[in-house]
């Protein structure tokens, strides 16, 4: 197995022609409101103007924002219809990069117990949520900081970022360890939004993943401020994880952090999807909150909370990280 010890040695590592042919041939750019990437590039790249996206999101815009789930339905719906016969995951070596720890020791102290229903929990710095407006609608996603060269990445849902397929989000900001209202660690607008292609032409659920960089707020990185998780690709399948998000549908309300835990198993309904599930009751607004590998939110992050079959669903599925997803962290935790 190969395994990246640090992020000098991981990410910063990457030749010069590598990077190059990341951001040239492999990452396909996509103006402001486009999408220019075509079925052979990995990844599409929007650029996103942030100015204002902090503004914008008063505290009445987040609490009336849109629960993701409409999204994540709407793309799960067009995906199903699409039929098709299970595709074997792509699947490369495995590798993991180690998270860096909050500037804060006494932050990173882990309140959790496994949690097969859910439950409520205390905000975890890292782990927050996600506000962007799409087609003139506002949303919410959950989002989470992950390790990165850029110190600025978070890691949601592909439908939170993208219509899969369609238009990118604008607005996109992220507030981690949100509660009740609160941006205790501020209001993060991104600087650009990255999707696999297959998720941004073709709303693939198998590519249900997304990564935005952030812009620097009052001079500080995010990951200096909060700290981020390690990230895990190619791994085994059927392991157990901890999922967190801010679930926004009833009966939940969004202004708290759940979590939940359990062995990953494959969808029996939509097997072409190459997903994997765990028990777990969070709905709309848990969408794009991270999984970690084990019992805690200190572990590898290794998915996202994806979607689920109905409002009394008791799995959440979320999409397996192989090659392509792994490519598209990358580009997004190398860019400037």
């Amino acid at each position: 197995m190969r395994r990246i010890k640090t992020l000098v040695g991981g990410l910063l590592s990457l030749s010069t022609a590598t990077l190059l042919a990341l951001s040239g041939a492999g990452i396909a750019t996509a103006s402001p409101g486009a999408n220019d990437g075509g079925a052979s590039d990995a990844v599409t790249v929007h650029r996103v103007d942030g100015s204002g996206s902090a503004d914008y999101w008063t505290p009445e815009r987040m609490r009336t924002a849109v629960s993701g789930e409409v999204l994540a339905e709407k793309a799960l719906k067009r995906a199903g219809n699409q039929g098709g016969f299970a595709a074997q995951a792509e699947k490369g070596v495995a590798s993991e990069i180690p998270g860096i720890p909050h500037p804060d020791t006494k932050a990173t102290k882990d309140p959790l117990f496994a949690r097969k229903g859910g439950g409520s929990v205390t905000p975890v710095p890292h782990i927050g949520k996600v506000f962007f407006t799409l087609a003139g609608t506002n949303y919410v996603c959950s989002g989470n900081s992950v390790t990165s060269s850029n110190r600025s990445t978070v890691s949601t849902a592909g439908h939170c970022l993208n219509e899969g397929p369609g238009a990118f989000a604008s607005n996109f900001i992220f507030v981690p360890a949100y509660l009740n209202g609160s941006a205790p660690y501020g209001k993060w607008t991104a600087k650009a939004l990255y999707a696999p292609t297959q998720w941004s032409t073709s709303g693939s659920m198998q590519y249900d993943t997304g990564f935005a960089v952030m812009g620097t707020l009052n001079g500080q990185r995010l990951a200096d401020v909060v700290g981020a998780s390690g990230v895990k690709f190619n791994a085994q399948s059927g392991l157990s994880y901890t999922a967190f998000g801010y679930p926004a549908a009833p009966p939940f309300d969004g202004q708290s952090l759940w979590s939940c835990s359990g062995k990953a198993t494959k969808d029996p309904y939509n097997p072409q999807f190459n997903t994997q599930g765990i028990a777990c009751n969070m709905n709309g607004g848990s969408s794009g909150g991270p999984w970690f590998i084990g019992t805690g939110s200190g572990g590898y992050q290794n998915s996202v909370n994806s979607y689920g079959y109905g409002s009394n669903s008791n799995k959440m599925y979320g999409p397996y990280w192989g090659s392509v997803i792994e490519q598209t962290y990358l580009g997004a935790a190398a860019a400037g």
